[in-house]
């Protein structure tokens, strides 16, 4: 147990990284927003790439923070249930969950993109917008979320299993969102 818990803390480490990766996306995205609107309206000049990369830079935040969120159990929960169990329970819940969903839905969904990202690399697949850019990165970012969301189940997987063995304290807590 205690190898997977050292493979389980690369993992973190590794999802903790991406997810700050993604924050500067956030303000990388912001900028070229803020700029691109103030190229148009300034000189009346716009570029379809420079909306394509926002666009890219959104699907990067969105699928490769998506390990970040669930690391920080922040994920969205029926709390109808989830807030009214004990800790014990919960932990039960989260390892059915991801035995029986996360995992073999993002299994799933990596595979089946995996020829859409494959098929757009090989034909060199561009936007169809003049002057937009190549497609394959974007939907390498679909699989390599997914993989990652699969990857970060599997730790959070083994730090439930030792919690449940007692080999480590775990905070279950979750609050449901202010909205």
């Amino acid at each position: 147990m205690t190898a997977l818990l050292r493979f389980s803390g690369g993992i973190d480490a590794f999802s903790k990284s991406i997810g700050t990766l993604c924050e500067y996306a956030v303000l990388i995205c912001c900028l070229i927003s803020a700029a691109n609107a103030s190229i148009r309206y300034v000189f009346s000049y716009s570029s379809n790439a420079w909306l394509e990369i926002q666009w890219y830079l959104f699907a990067f935040i969105v699928m490769m923070g998506a390990s970040h969120t669930l690391r920080m159990n922040e994920h969205v929960r029926v709390d109808l249930i989830y807030g009214a169990i004990s800790a014990r329970a919960r932990l039960w819940v989260d390892v059915i969950g991801i035995v029986f969903f996360l995992l073999p839905a993002c299994v799933y969904l990596a595979w089946l993109c995996w020829p859409v990202f494959h098929t757009s690399y090989v034909q060199g697949e561009m936007s169809s917008n003049a002057g937009g850019l190549i497609r394959w990165p974007v939907k390498l970012v679909l699989v390599a979320g997914f993989a990652l969301l699969a990857l970060q189940g599997l730790s959070e997987l083994i730090k439930r299993i030792a919690a449940l063995s007692g080999r480590i304290d775990l905070d279950t807590k979750y609050e449901k969102p202010l909205q």
